[in-house]
């Protein structure tokens, strides 16, 4: 039987429409949800991913900045900037939209945003509260992925969990996370000798790799939840994730698809966690 689609569309919609709601009642009581979001440079993919931002906030009701600069601007004019949003109190998240120009250190840009207001979850701060099971600012993308596979109805507790992907952003969080809901976690990267090893035995498994038809259906155990982050171009120019869709989805049992299912999560989750901010 194929694997059922893990909708990402409908189920952002879901989470959006209550955000929207705590977010008019806050504003109501005189606290607006405020997101600032800095874009430094002109990749065309950053104003494509700023511009969706933009206006995810504007159709919740938040308070949106964004700023725009050349790629000529300094590592200390950025400090500042972000300095001057830590102490604005109508803005509860800032966002700096990656990647940077070369000449200013994303690390420093990163560490220089208060944690209150670290609404991408990147901080060293933020990763050490998620690492001791503290309450914190959980990345964007891996939080959309445990609501993906929680829709699902899926319990975690005690299945084998494999994450393909071994990145700050997304690979460790999300092992973080599935470790978190009772899930036994394997981590595989490009030092992984026999991939298909670890994905059969696999419950749950999770491409984070950004390489096309790193997992395949014969590398995958029957009925598994497949959640697929990978954003890649095919031959034809065709947007596809790490996993080869057509054969897994005959395997699995549950499969996000590639566009729909992991990108529309990742914007939701810096909504709801810059609403988190406004509200604590």
């Amino acid at each position: 039987m194929p694997a059922r689609l893990i909708n990402g569309n409908e189920l952002s919609k879901q989470i959006r429409s209550d955000i929207a709601q705590r977010a008019a009642e806050l504003t109501r009581q005189g606290r607006r949800p405020g997101l600032a979001v800095i874009l430094v440079g002109d990749d065309p993919a950053s104003h494509v991913y700023v511009r969706n931002k933009v206006k995810a906030c504007h159709d919740a009701g938040f308070h949106s900045v964004l700023e725009k600069y050349e790629a000529t601007m300094t590592e200390a004019e950025l400090l500042a900037r972000i300095d001057l949003l830590n102490h604005d109190p109508a803005i509860h998240g800032i966002l700096v939209q990656m990647p940077l120009p070369r000449h200013i250190d994303p690390h420093k840009v990163i560490e220089a945003i208060s944690t209150r207001k670290d609404v991408d979850g990147y901080s060293v701060l933020s990763a050490g509260e998620l690492m001791a099971g503290l309450k914190g600012f959980r990345p964007c993308t891996p939080y959309g992925c445990m609501k993906l596979i929680e829709s699902t109805g899926y319990d975690l507790r005690g299945k084998h969990a494999v994450v393909i992907g071994r990145s700050n952003t997304v690979g460790k969080p999300m092992a973080l996370l599935l470790l978190q809901a009772n899930a036994t976690v394997t981590i595989c990267h490009s030092g992984t000798p026999d991939l298909a090893y670890h994905t059969h035995q696999a419950d749950v498994v999770v491409a984070a790799v950004g390489r096309r038809n790193t997992l395949t259906g014969d590398m995958v155990k029957p009925g598994a939840v497949v959640i697929d982050v990978g954003i890649n171009r095919d031959e034809a120019g065709k947007l596809c994730g790490d996993v080869d869709f057509a054969s897994v989805s005959e395997v699995a049992g549950w499969i996000t698809p590639v566009p729909g299912g992991v990108g529309p999560m990742t914007i939701t989750m810096l909504l709801a966690n810059t609403l988190e901010s406004a509200e604590g």
